[in-house]
């Protein structure tokens, strides 16, 4: 279900964002739509511009439901160019509002840029560091099933010497993987459980919570450690660039001449 909202969201771009789909074709034709080729590499483009689609499905998975959303992009594009949408004067006032609001998006960034130097990153950085508190976390993998009975079928074969990742295979009802998370992440239920195993246990009896009946099992227990500068830094990024607007409009505010009305037409302050 995830993967699904996820892919659409990723295709949903082409439509608004024919830039992602411009690439010349070096390895072979995907579709030919009124003699107008889509390649491969212009379906693949759009799979390497999104980390979090191949880190859920191989581009072959992903090619099998980009096709036919890339087919329907060229069908709105050669419509639009056919009914000469360019020359309408729609297209033509929204062009200009686009235009205004891409001119003030690259001066804020211009600005943000300026003002934003690798010391203040790294002086930032430190405070994070500074400040971090390590919290206990686990990795964890779990078998959801269901029902109660199910889960101490599963229980009782893990008692017998049974793999916990083959069982998981054929019983789990979701992903057995969850990797590294903290106490808050989960679901109350499931974090008692898994927090008070040691590492290389599974929880003797099901544990219920609102998905259903989990075996769960601790691979790894640690202290969280802070992240590393190039991890975090488009977040300090983002949270100096947030300042440096405020700084911007601010300055523009000081310089300018406002003068501020009310309903009544009756002056405000600045």
């Amino acid at each position: 279900m995830q993967k699904k909202y996820l892919v659409t969201a990723v295709l949903s771009l082409l439509l608004v964002n024919p830039a992602l789909s411009t690439a010349e074709g070096k390895d072979g034709v995907a579709a030919v739509v009124n003699g107008e080729k889509i390649t491969v590499s212009d379906i693949r483009q759009t799979y390497e511009a999104n980390p979090q689609v191949k880190a859920q499905m191989p581009f072959d998975e992903y090619y099998n439901r980009a096709l036919d959303y890339a087919v329907s992009t060229k069908l709105v594009d050669q419509a639009a160019a056919k009914a000469k949408i360019t020359e309408t004067k729609e297209y033509k006032k929204q062009l200009e509002i686009a235009k205004k609001e891409l001119a003030k998006k690259v001066y804020i960034e211009s600005q943000v840029d300026k003002n934003i130097s690798d010391a203040d990153l790294n002086k930032l950085y430190d405070e994070y560091k500074g400040s971090f508190k390590p919290e206990k976390e686990i990795k964890a993998k779990h078998i959801l099933v269901d029902n109660e009975a199910t889960a101490k079928e599963v229980i009782a074969k893990l008692k017998k010497g049974g793999n916990f990742d083959t069982l998981a295979k054929q019983y789990s009802k979701d992903a057995s993987d969850l990797g590294y998370f903290t106490e808050g992440t989960m679901v109350p239920e499931f974090s008692e459980a898994a927090f008070k195993l040691k590492k290389g246990q599974y929880t003797q009896t099901p544990v219920k919570t609102q998905y259903g009946y989990h075996i769960i099992k601790v691979e790894d227990i640690r202290d969280t450690k802070p992240a590393d500068f190039k991890t975090v830094r488009p977040q300090l990024k983002a949270i100096l660039a947030e300042k440096a607007i405020v700084q911007t409009i601010g300055g523009l505010n000081e310089k300018a001449s406002i003068q501020k009305y009310d309903l009544k037409d009756q002056p405000l302050g600045k």
